[in-house]
């Protein structure tokens, strides 16, 4: 499986050269290319990597905005972000299921529900190509069936937003907003995930330089005993 980090920046007002675009990853196996989310800033790039899906992590316009004129592909989300986009020029919307599982080409994808949003209920990616699996979610407080989620995961790409303190409101008695780091490390170490990477990133990790930044996410992972690092825009990775 091959992983490239189009672009690695959270809803917010500051960037870096690190950190220019929001977040879109592209997953490549064999012939097959999926990518995940399709923020404003990608309005008229996404058909440059002839992507065969899209699949929609929320409804939020950072990850959402770039489809308002239409997709150049099959696009796959939750009934909640449905009704949020559903009447956007999209010609092929398919409705995903918390755990269902839906293949494409050498692709397969199984949503989880995660916390983080009341307005755009969020869903993370356990996904699937030849022998390794990965777990993608880009936001979110914590993960409903988190052991289920991360079992025998190889690489868990997580919620950047924040380094130590999570970045988490109370609304109508519920959690909104980002688990930090430190927190999605110490669920990797419960569930003996043995790598980590982090997008996705907030304005804490932005106004640092990216070596300073990379520094700290690295001694965290030390700390807890799962290598970490931090992803940048066009970052790649193979498995």
């Amino acid at each position: 499986m091959h992983i490239t980090f189009l672009g690695t920046r959270g809803g917010i007002k500051i960037a870096s050269a690190a950190h220019k675009r929001h977040s879109v990853v592209l997953l490549e196996y064999g012939r097959t290319r999926i990518l995940i989310d399709a923020g404003e800033q990608w309005a008229g790039r996404l058909s440059a990597y002839n992507p065969h899906a899209i699949f929609l992590t929320h409804a939020h316009s950072d990850h959402v905005g770039a489809l308002k004129k239409g997709a150049p592909c099959p696009v796959y989300a939750t009934h909640d972000v449905w009704n949020t986009i559903g009447n956007w020029p999209i010609d092929e919307q398919y409705v995903i299921k918390d755990q269902e599982r839906i293949t494409i080409g050498h692709f397969t994808l199984q949503p989880f529900s995660v916390v983080h949003s009341l307005i755009a209920p969020a869903v993370g990616y356990r996904i699937t190509a030849g022998k390794h699996t990965i777990f993608y979610v880009s936001d979110l407080v914590r993960i409903h069936a988190e052991k289920k989620a991360l079992h025998n995961v190889d690489l868990y790409i997580g919620d950047g937003a924040s380094f130590v303190r999570p970045v988490i409101r109370l609304r109508n008695g519920s959690q909104i907003g980002h688990a930090s780091i430190k927190q999605q490390l110490a669920w990797c170490q419960q569930e003996q995930v043995p790598r980590a990477i982090f997008t996705h990133c907030g304005s804490q990790v932005v106004r640092l330089p990216y070596k300073t930044a990379q520094e700290r996410v690295q001694a965290l992972g030390q700390a807890a005993g799962v290598p970490a690092e931090l992803a940048r825009d066009g970052m790649q990775t193979n498995f």
